[in-house]
């Protein structure tokens, strides 16, 4: 029987590793090491030093930390640093993608959502970083106003490098992955994500958002339980 005792949460574009807090408090709970890396394409210097490479970077330091093997849950535009790297990192044994972009070598996010800036991306005055408008319902349409209100104030500038640079390799190739497609997204369509979740070895449906960790911690806290406990054997 495989021991996994760590878990890697790697959020997704705009924001910071706080959006995992309360799943993280969870698998904490549960006796799991957690890490929550701090991808540097998000931030007031994202412009500066964050694109694809640098977050990929990150995840590859936080993977080497770990001890023992890891299952690493990547949200929306996490799945890029992580598929970047992980299958190279040697202790990972399992990827999750909750509703992120599993891309393949030479894709980007931008070349996978057909190479056009969706009109709730707002380009900075220099053109090197973006926001989102409406992050309400395209984010958090089934959290409640509070929590949707905390978060969209929490999100900071998205470095546009980061969704214009392609994949050099792609880690669920290697390794093995599950899928989880949200189909309440406003973000990524259902039907994109199910076109991506055909890469993975295993697919599950939560009734949620992009945003479950948000709106519905305790059931992405018990998915990524049931992944470890079934990697373990």
């Amino acid at each position: 029987m495989r021991k996994i005792s760590s878990v890697v949460l790697v959020h997704g574009a705009w924001h910071s590793p706080a959006s995992w807090s309360q799943v993280a408090c969870r698998l904490l709970g549960s006796g799991l090491d957690v890490r929550v890396p701090e991808l540097p394409s998000a931030g007031p210097a994202a412009g500066q030093r964050g694109d694809l490479t640098a977050d990929a970077e990150v995840v590859r330091a936080a993977l080497a930390e770990v001890p023992g093997e890891a299952v690493v849950v990547a949200h929306s535009y996490g799945g890029l640093p992580v598929t970047e790297v992980a299958a190279r990192a040697g202790n990972v044994a399992h990827l999750v993608y909750l509703c992120a972009f599993m891309l393949g070598p030479g894709e980007s996010l931008l070349s996978a959502i057909g190479g056009h800036e969706p009109p709730w991306w707002i380009t900075s005055t220099d053109g090197r970083t973006l926001m989102p408008d409406g992050a309400r319902e395209v984010f958090y349409n089934d959290c409640t106003d509070d929590v949707a209100a905390a978060a969209a104030t929490a999100l900071r500038p998205q470095a546009k490098a980061s969704f214009t640079q392609p994949l050099g390799a792609a880690a669920w190739q290697e390794l093995p992955s599950t899928y989880v497609i949200c189909e309440r997204d406003n973000a990524i369509p259902v039907f994109a994500q199910e076109a991506m979740s055909r890469r993975a070895r295993d697919v599950r449906r939560l009734d949620a958002s992009h945003s479950p960790f948000l709106s519905q911690p305790d059931e992405v806290a018990a998915l990524v339980r049931d992944i470890v406990a079934a990697v373990a054997g």
